[in-house]
């Protein structure tokens, strides 16, 4: 297991937002947490990033307790968040953007196979390499915003939200290039609304609820699950 969560309660003040939340995450995998708005899985993520700590439980990645560990020795660690609603710096240019993801990176050359290597993944990026963020659409944003995340050399990404406010098409090519990054070697743990979709690309998945666990198992069994279908899935699988 490369990243193990144990037992962890959070509190905002006197707010438990998360009670005894236990998950993990092995090698190679991509695992998603699903739940309502307000489930706990945006803390989740948070926690896991050192933004918050957690009141009880323990975090271990790689093997070394990280519960308590600043946020920037986990950034350096290789375990990159990708927030929600993006955050990208609308004032610089998808360069610059791209650039800020590699800033604790002194090699320049590496610094552009790694531009090259986003482009890769997202050719509309390499189109708007000049332009600056703020005038990317919210597709291209969460572009973006994955590109900066992968900057930093991942072994493990937290995705946060990536389809929200995205269109039907936009949906698609985000998950599909998230398969790409996971089957060039990254593990992915995938925060989402968006269930179905969420489901179709993961390992596994686990279901939050009131900051709760509340399912867990292989994401083929919880789509066909007749609790997430009718709680998450609109009531049909989409089959």
């Amino acid at each position: 297991m490369i990243l193990t969560v144990d037992n962890i309660n959070v509190h905002y003040g006197a707010i438990q937002a998360l009670r005894g939340v236990s998950f993990h995450l092995d090698e190679g995998e991509i695992v998603t947490l699903i739940g309502a708005n307000g489930a706990g899985k945006s803390t989740s993520l948070n926690t896991i990033s050192g933004l918050l700590r957690p009141t009880t439980g323990t975090i271990h990645y790689e093997d070394k307790e990280i519960s308590n560990a600043p946020s920037s020795e986990i950034v350096k660690r290789g375990l990159i968040q990708v927030p929600e609603g993006r955050k990208i710096f609308s004032t610089m240019t998808v360069w610059e953007n791209l650039e800020m993801g590699a800033y604790l990176n002194n090699d320049e050359k590496e610094k552009e196979s790694l531009i090259e290597m986003v482009f890769e993944h997202f050719p509309r990026l390499k189109e708007r390499r000049n332009q600056k963020g703020g005038t990317l659409s919210g597709g291209e944003q969460q572009m973006l915003a994955i590109g900066r995340g992968l900057m930093a050399k991942p072994k493990v990404l937290l995705l946060d939200e990536p389809s929200m406010g995205l269109s039907p098409i936009m949906v698609e090519q985000i998950f599909d290039t998230v398969r790409e990054i996971n089957q060039r070697g990254t593990s992915i743990l995938l925060v989402e609304q968006n269930a179905l979709m969420a489901l179709s690309i993961a390992d596994r998945g686990y279901v939050l609820d009131t900051g709760r666990i509340v399912l867990e198992g292989a994401a083929n069994d919880l789509l066909h699950n007749p609790v997430v279908i009718q709680a998450y899935l609109g009531g049909d699988t989409g089959e």
